[in-house]
């Protein structure tokens, strides 16, 4: 087997367990920590793989007459797939979040539009997981009586809390937004992102469901939950079926969208407002 096709293989295969850590965060559950070490360290073996194959590529690349910023990006190309890399932006861009938070700023709301938040059912679950966690890194510290773990584990603590905060500050500053021409902006923090164009949407209407499921679930027939907090309140009509990306790259269309908002009537007020 090739360095390329190595790499491939061993960045999809951590690829399931941080997606099953990160949804058990957005669920509230706290990994155990012994997972939590063994999924990251395994993550780090694979970087260094990772960084070991991108450097023959991008030489490789370079020897052929590419320049700098095309030789790593054909590099990066080959050796790390859609999904990984889809995830790692989706980490990026939910701790860039952290400053925009501070700062009290939202991402793509200009003047004119309506921001309306969604992270009510799960600020105070977030926010119970944070303490629990910082209790449990004080514990640890106290505990573990072997300088190396200790270093260890209060890396990972703090990585998973840093996780939980920035994951609820995505949410935060990145709200569902409706334009002035009554297009609809649904989001959640920076794993979903679709934008509904008014002519799309053939009627609105307060609608409070307590599905079960993933955060994004689409039924056999075209119906996409975008459930915060095992609640939707938001139901949207289309009238021709609408693609949307899943976090990780996987193409799909639904003709009914249900989604959360804090304040579902001033939305579909706004939907329903001329344009």
């Amino acid at each position: 087997m090739s360095g390329v096709r190595r790499a491939r293989v061993a960045a999809a295969a951590v690829l399931s367990g941080e997606l099953a850590l990160a949804v058990c965060l957005l669920a509230g559950v706290r990994p155990p920590g012994w997972a939590m070490a063994g999924a990251e360290a395994l993550v780090l073996a694979v970087l260094l793989l990772e960084a070991r194959v991108l450097r023959s590529l991008y030489v490789a690349a370079r020897a052929g007459g590419a320049d700098p910023r095309a030789a790593r990006r054909a590099a990066v190309e080959q050796a790390v797939p859609v999904a990984v890399r889809r995830l790692v932006l989706h980490e990026l861009r939910a701790v860039a979040s952290l400053g925009r938070w501070i700062r009290r700023r939202t991402h793509g709301v200009r003047p004119g539009d309506l921001a309306v938040a969604y992270t009510g059912p799960q600020t105070a679950m977030m926010y119970g997981l944070l303490f629990v966690m910082a209790v449990e890194t004080v514990g640890l510290a106290l505990l573990i009586p072997w300088p190396v773990v200790h270093r260890v584990f209060l890396v990972l603590d703090l990585y998973g809390l840093v996780l939980v905060l920035a994951l609820h500050a995505a949410c935060v500053t990145r709200p569902h937004v409706v334009h002035p021409d009554g297009s609809l902006r649904i989001r959640y923090g920076a794993l979903f992102d679709l934008v509904v164009p008014r002519d799309a949407v053939a009627s609105a209407r307060v609608d409070r469901r307590y599905p079960e499921g993933r955060l994004i679930t689409v039924s056999d027939d075209g119906v996409l939950d975008l459930i915060v907090g095992s609640q939707t309140s938001v139901t949207l009509e289309l009238n021709r079926p609408l693609p949307f990306t899943r976090p990780l790259g996987a193409p799909e269309g639904a003709h009914t969208i249900r989604f959360h908002a804090d304040d579902p009537r001033a939305l579909v007020d706004a939907l329903r407002r001329p344009a």
